[in-house]
């Protein structure tokens, strides 16, 4: 888990920060459960192993159209359960859109699909199944959407509309511990509405969340793709790309001048610091500025308003639901 943990730090601050886990660290988190003196392993134990004879798979399919009537491709992933996340998010990635963009004088390769959105759903269908239910989770890609489906009924008390206002209710703490320990995921209760911002970033309609009562399905719908063409054409630019000109590749004439991109930049350190995050991330919210900055939420609200009058950030959605995507217009 320590290679996990360092491999996943996003930066070398927290990679310093990774500590070995002990035997004690274990039985804290459930993944050991000590009796008469012994350890005895649990089924989180099992579940990140692969060890045990507990069997947890993901299943990963692509389909023809808009149904599960033609399989384009298959696979099911039976390892330690980091790893069948890794092997999920690769196999999506390998199944949808990728288009270019032009950033100041450069090209940029755009998924059709946020790849952080994605590889937080799958995270998040490991994490907040039930492991109860014999299911596996599945990892869909259609024609029109990706759809990733979780066993198990949703907690009691929870419902769609709290989880995607951020409520948690973690149903396997052991997990969760250890994915946090990983760095896979980062604060309970923050992944479902930073993966619907960062869907809406990108200019795709809000996730769909179906069930509840005997799964949970996921949709995230492909917005470059004709719904009714049916057409899986995974070699396709997505319309939404930016078309490339024949010079992108050429070195320009003043070579030895900075990018307009860098004349973007904030002149304020922090704003700075918000508009790379932005930069990577697709999007942020006053709370999370708060954190980033360590600074009371008064101040992040105002830092924020500063960068959408600079034309630096646009505001998007309303109360709760308000994030800050990047602003190229104008600029």
């Amino acid at each position: 888990m320590k290679e996990q943990a360092i491999k996943n730090a996003h930066n070398e601050e927290q990679k310093a920060a990774v500590k070995d886990v002990g035997r004690q660290q274990l039985r804290s988190w459930g993944v050991l459960i000590e009796r008469d003196g012994k350890d005895y392993p649990s089924n989180a134990y099992a579940i990140l192993t692969g060890c045990g004879g507990l069997h947890v798979a993901t299943q990963c399919g692509v389909f023809k159209g808009t149904t599960k009537e033609v399989f384009v491709d298959r696979r099911e992933y039976t390892s330690p359960i980091w790893e069948q996340i890794e092997e999920a998010f690769q196999f999506v990635l390998r199944n949808i859109h990728l288009g270019a963009t032009i950033v100041g004088i450069y090209r940029q390769d755009v998924y059709e699909i946020p790849p952080d959105a994605i590889r937080e759903l799958i995270i998040n269908a490991a994490v907040h199944r039930s492991y109860l239910d014999h299911g596996n989770i599945q990892v869909a890609v259609y024609d029109n959407r990706l759809e990733i489906t979780s066993p198990g009924k949703l907690p009691m008390g929870q419902t769609l509309e709290r989880m995607k206002e951020g409520y948690s209710q973690i149903r396997n703490e052991a997990l969760a511990y250890a994915f946090s320990y990983m760095n896979l995921i980062e604060h309970w209760g923050s992944g479902i509405p930073r993966i619907i911002g960062k869907v809406k970033a990108a200019g795709l309609r809000e996730p769909e969340f179906i069930g509840g009562e005997v799964d949970l399905r996921i949709n995230i719908y492909r917005g470059q793709i004709d719904d009714a063409s049916g057409d899986n054409n995974s070699d396709k630019v997505p319309d939404s790309a930016g078309t490339v000109p024949d010079s992108a590749n050429m070195m320009p004439d003043n070579a030895d001048k900075v990018p307009d991109t860098i004349g973007r930049l904030p002149d304020n350190e922090q704003e700075r610091k918000i508009y790379q995050y932005v930069l990577e991330n697709g999007f942020i919210t006053t709370s999370m500025v708060a954190e980033l900055l360590e600074v009371k939420q008064r101040r992040a609200r105002a830092i924020l308003q500063d960068m959408v009058e600079g034309n630096y950030l646009r505001k998007k959605g309303a109360a709760r639901r308000t994030i800050y995507v990047n602003n190229m217009e104008g600029r």
